[in-house]
């Protein structure tokens, strides 16, 4: 092999290498398999099934089978993205909050909030995601992935959006008012500098004077760039946010999927405001969810497009709760729980 030969395939090899990792170092969004980034990626896990249903913004037209079982961390989507959560990185920093925070049994906490704020800390780079979920107990830090298999009897969403670190503040500070319980947080104030509402996050220093109520608008860092608007309350506001935030804010009407407690009830009163309350059971693609195992609770627009992933379940006790909700304006993702959403109950 002559010399310039072995040059270029040792620039070749090295190349490769440096991809890798770049890979390895990556905190964004993934496709199904766990393969290249994406701009965000949903996965519905309906009750019973084991590795759920998955659309991704490159591959949203339907609902398609998840690539692996939830219990294993390889091979699928947020598997992959959480890879650096459950293990160790040292430019992989992150801040994990829950309400059933992971080994940590009989918290008590205002907060029903679950999520996860995940950046990359390498000198002149800029990637970070926000996973938003439902599930108690995950993902625990440090200490490997571990699915609460106790969950595959339950239906739940998990939420990730692939975002530049620029958008962490404004993040926070919806979180401020849902009050969410921090479990771990290792990222460090050189990569926050002049984020305030990152840092009383951080310290845990909630509000407790008006406003009661946030809105805060960010944006995924594909392009193009889709809006996610966050709205969040204290639960000294004693605001009911399916109808007192969510409707007002949206102007519209919204179908509701989510536990009821048989006080709150479908309303019909306002025209173009209505709460229509989607039928149980449903279908996601091809797997059965139902109000019974269901723990999510989500709202889409009519008309569209927007969907929203809300923290608290539609009942009345949620009014001196603080609560949260993230709504996505993605025809997409819109059309895709518009599906589920196909049945309602008559007005009442």
């Amino acid at each position: 092999m002559t010399q310039k030969r072995m040059l270029s395939y040792v620039k070749l090899h090295i190349y490769f290498i440096l991809i890798a990792v770049s890979e390895s170092q990556n905190p964004k969004c993934r496709q199904a398999d766990g393969g290249g980034d994406v701009d965000w990626a949903i996965l519905y896990k309906a009750p019973g099934q084991a590795s759920g249903k998955i659309i991704v913004s490159t591959n949203a037209g339907a609902w398609a089978n998840g690539a692996a079982v939830l219990t294993q961390q390889n091979g699928h989507s947020f598997g992959v993205t959480l890879e650096h959560v459950v293990g160790n990185h040292n430019e992989i920093k992150f801040l994990a909050y829950n309400n059933v925070p992971p080994g940590m049994p009989n918290v008590k906490t205002k907060s029903n909030s679950k999520g996860v704020i995940i950046v990359r800390t390498t000198a002149n780079t800029d990637a970070a995601s926000w996973i938003v979920h439902t599930v108690p107990g995950f993902p625990a830090a440090k200490t490997g992935y571990s699915w609460p298999a106790a969950e595959n009897a339950k239906g739940h969403l998990l939420i990730c959006l692939t975002i530049s670190e620029s958008q962490i503040n404004a993040i926070a500070a919806s979180l401020l008012r849902a009050e969410p319980l921090v479990h771990y947080n290792d990222i460090p104030e050189t990569e926050t500098v002049g984020m305030q509402y990152f840092k009383k996050l951080s310290d845990g220093q909630f509000p407790t004077v008006p406003p009661y109520l946030s809105r805060q608008s960010i944006k995924t860092a594909g392009q193009p760039a889709v809006t996610v608007n966050v709205y969040s309350k204290s639960a000294t506001s004693r605001y009911e946010i399916y109808k007192r935030v969510i409707v007002k804010a949206l102007k519209k009407t919204i179908k509701v999927w989510s536990r009821r407690d048989n006080k709150l009830k479908g309303d019909c009163r306002v025209v173009e405001r209505n709460i229509r309350l989607i039928k149980s059971p449903a279908r996601v693609g091809n797997h059965d969810t139902n109000l019974d195992a269901d723990l999510t609770n989500w709202v889409v627009s009519d008309p569209g497009n927007i969907f929203c992933l809300i923290d608290r379940p539609y009942a009345k006790n949620q009014t001196v709760q603080s609560a949260m909700a993230v709504c996505i304006d993605q025809a997409a993702i819109f059309a895709r729980f518009n599906d589920i959403a196909a049945q309602v109950e008559d007005c009442p």
